[in-house]
């Protein structure tokens, strides 16, 4: 079964920093790209950051770039993302999502979801 299991989401000021964490399960991690995408209330879900381990690289939406690091640990089965200098337009649900070999920026292409995490930034 697959599962994908997001953590470290919470509350921050503008400027602060979180680490979110997404740890996969049942599917073969070297073969898949692992995105974060994320939804704002009343807002459309929009990839932020994607990796596929030697297919397609790195992603990572442009109001992001320079702000946010997408990190993975293949002997943990487990992919980060790095928020830096975070700002209230950030405030979003964050979910974790995995598709074969290379990454994609449209959410419908993804079969599996994890349950999101809340990150709330205050100004």
């Amino acid at each position: 079964e697959v599962q994908l299991v997001e953590s470290g989401g919470g509350l921050v000021q503008a400027g602060g920093s979180l680490r979110l964490s997404c740890a996969a399960s049942g599917f073969t991690f070297d073969e898949y790209a692992i995105a974060w995408f994320r939804q704002a209330p009343g807002k459309e879900r929009e990839a932020i950051s994607c990796i596929a381990k030697g297919y397609s690289g790195t992603y990572y939406l442009d109001s992001v770039k320079g702000r946010f690091t997408i990190l993975t640990d293949y002997a943990k089965n487990t992919v980060h993302l790095q928020m830096n200098s975070l700002k209230p337009e950030d405030t979003a649900v964050y979910y974790c999502t995995g598709r074969y070999r290379r990454c994609s920026a449209y959410a419908s292409l993804y079969k599996y979801w994890g349950q999101g995490t809340r990150v709330t930034v205050s100004s």
